[in-house]
């Protein structure tokens, strides 16, 4: 076989750097890319911390006395998740907001025993195939709704909501909550953890489950993944929730001890009677959540909501502006928009790639013209004039 001589190790770093040197990077200019996967600051303490040994080898608690450390991580997470969202009880974290989200569905079937399952079409249309993917093995009827009040009937085990929606809309989640149990159903929300950082919670609202993505928390986007989901819920449905949970207790020493809790809802009895079976999970970006929202504070976490704001704000009203240019967006919106053009977004993409800026997606199946724009922090208003002119030009 015609093979080549095997590189050395300086030949192999300098071949891997120019394949990796091929790639666009968010450090490779502005970026106004979001639809669920987003660009936000991470502390350098974050990297410092979750790769230490005593993390990044860590694997399943199982044996409590020799795993105090990361048990009680879990249980920090939990808790800071319970507070982020206004709710009773958190888990240690799923594999990511989608099956976070498809999880509660299935979830709220137990509890209610019913077996539709109504989404507004407003939800991520990744998230909501990946519902569909967990409820149709199941035979549970997935129907996708464009209101919430029509949407909903006697059958209906959750009405599934997003905060903001997948278009950057803030919609009237009291209304949708109400809606959901007015028909007996419960109330089921993948919210943005960073919005909540200026907008009340769905705990506030009444929300019976809320569910996340974790990746806004100081994790970088990385090709989609890996990241870690949210779930949490209220206490009464604590043993049909999903995934692990860690408790704190006190041994026979009076000494504080943690320890997985109530795991007779997942995995370790018999499959067809647990509420899941995810094993090793995303719990080193749970602790990467941890360190982010400890090191940011509340008062951290809402100045970066602010500035998302702020700065959307600003990339609307310059947008606006522009000949053949409108806002789809009627109501309050946050970090996200949809701007609808005047020539397909494809087309305009490349003509910003030209210019190095990373445009947004094509939400033309909803919109006409309709491109998802994204603003966080990360952008200044030099590279939102830049995109403007881009559009302009």
């Amino acid at each position: 076989m015609n093979i080549p001589e095997p590189l050395s190790e300086l030949e192999i770093q300098r071949e891997l750097g120019a394949l990796a040197g091929r790639n666009r990077t968010l450090g490779s200019g502005p970026s106004f890319l979001g639809a669920g996967s987003y660009h936000h600051f991470i502390p350098a303490i974050v990297k410092s911390l979750v790769t230490r040994g005593e993390f990044i080898t860590a694997y399943t608690p199982y044996q409590a006395e020799a795993s105090q450390g990361t048990l009680q991580v879990i249980y920090e997470f939990q808790t800071l998740i319970c507070n982020l969202y206004g709710m009773e009880v958190a888990n240690a974290g799923m594999y990511d907001g989608a099956t976070s989200l498809a999880e509660a569905a299935l979830m709220a079937c137990r509890v209610t025993r019913r077996e539709r399952v109504a989404v507004l079409d407003t939800v991520s249309p990744a998230y909501r195939a990946v519902i569909e993917s967990y409820c149709r093995p199941q035979s549970l009827e997935v129907a996708t709704v464009s209101d919430a009040a029509s949407g909903v009937n006697d059958a209906t085990a959750c009405l599934v909501t997003q905060y903001p929606n997948f278009y950057g809309g803030i919609e009237d989640l009291r209304a949708q909550v109400d809606t959901a149990h007015s028909a007996g159903a419960l109330s089921v929300v993948s919210c943005d953890p960073i919005a909540v950082g200026m907008f009340q919670p769905p705990g506030h609202y009444g929300a019976d489950i809320v569910t996340g993505e974790g990746q806004p928390l100081g994790i970088p986007p990385s090709y989609g993944g890996p990241y870690v989901g949210l779930f949490s819920t209220k206490q009464e449905y604590i043993r049909q929730m999903p995934s692990r949970l860690s408790g704190r207790t006190v041994d026979r020493n009076g000494e504080t001890g943690y320890v997985l809790t109530l795991q007779t809802r997942e995995q370790h009895i018999r499959r067809e009677r647990a509420t899941s079976n995810i094993c090793t999970n995303e719990a080193l970006y749970a602790l990467a959540a941890t360190i982010y929202l400890a090191a940011l504070g509340k008062s951290g976490l809402r100045q970066v909501a602010e500035l998302c704001y702020q700065k959307s704000q600003y990339a609307v009203s310059q947008i606006a502006a522009l000949p053949g240019y409108s806002i789809a967006n009627s109501g309050p919106l946050f970090r996200e928009f949809v701007a609808q053009c005047p020539a397909p977004p494809a087309q305009i993409n490349r003509q910003l790639m030209e210019q190095n800026i990373l445009g947004g997606l094509d939400v033309s199946d909803r919109y006409t013209n309709g491109m998802l724009l994204c603003v966080t922090e990360m952008n200044t208003k030099d590279e939102i004039d830049k995109l403007a002119a881009a559009l302009a030009g």
